[in-house]
This record gives C-alpha cells, sequence and structure tokens, in this order.
C-alpha cells in the first residue's frame, strides 16, 4: 500500500471567490443563499466574496468542488482557486498596516494500519 502522508504540498486550500449582482430583492436571495450555502458545505469566510476552505487532498477538494458548481446561483461569476498548504502558509494579510498572525491549522488525524 502507497504511502499516504499528509504533508504540505498534498493538503489544499480551495477559494472561491465571487461577485454576484444585489440589484434585486431576488438576486439578494441567491447570494444569501450561496453564500450560506458555503458555509454549510465547510467554508470560512475570508473577504465578503472570498471563502476558503481546508482540504485534506485533492480528492477531497473534488469533492467540495462539484458541492459548490451544485449550488451556483443563475447569475454572476463564481471563481475556485486552490493552493497547496505550503502556498497557503505563506499568504500575508493586513488589517490596515497591522500584519495579521495565520490562523491556527485544522488538525490532522492519522490512521496507521500494519498490513
Amino acid at each position: 500500500m502507497a504511502n499516504r502522508c499528509l504533508n504540505a504540498y498534498k493538503i489544499m486550500w480551495l477559494f472561491v471567490i465571487f461577485d454576484l449582482p444585489v440589484t434585486t430583492p431576488e438576486e439578494r436571495r441567491y447570494a444569501t443563499k450561496f453564500r450560506n450555502d458555503l458555509l454549510d458545505d465547510g467554508f470560512t469566510m475570508m473577504q465578503y466574496s472570498v471563502y476558503v476552505r481546508h482540504c485534506a487532498s485533492k480528492e477531497a477538494m473534488d469533492v467540495h468542488i462539484k458541492r459548490v458548481k451544485s449550488f451556483l446561483p443563475p447569475d454572476g461569476k463564481v471563481s475556485m482557486v486552490f493552493l497547496t498548504d505550503k502556498q497557503y502558509g505563506e499568504i500575508i494579510n493586513f488589517w490596515g498596516r497591522k500584519i495579521e498572525e495565520p490562523k491556527e491549522k485544522p488538525r490532522q488525524l492519522e490512521l496507521f494500519v500494519d498490513w
């Protein structure tokens, strides 16, 4: 059985970046539902139209990409971008002129099977 160690190059971060119309009440409902669907799928709001989710592998990320596609609103632009954990760790965030410390990464559970 191949060694499937979790490392900074296999763990992925999936970003959903979007610009949705909110001119009419119906458009606002679609935009709100889309944001809520992202939250329900484990995404965290990074900025108002930027949500991010930790994925333990490329395969897990593919599952979430399919889910996001399933609840796309009828209008607007939605983009999905992914980074490895290593790349994500290099993000520099600013709040005004103050650098924000990175949030603690989710803990990983590794199971070892002795065949």
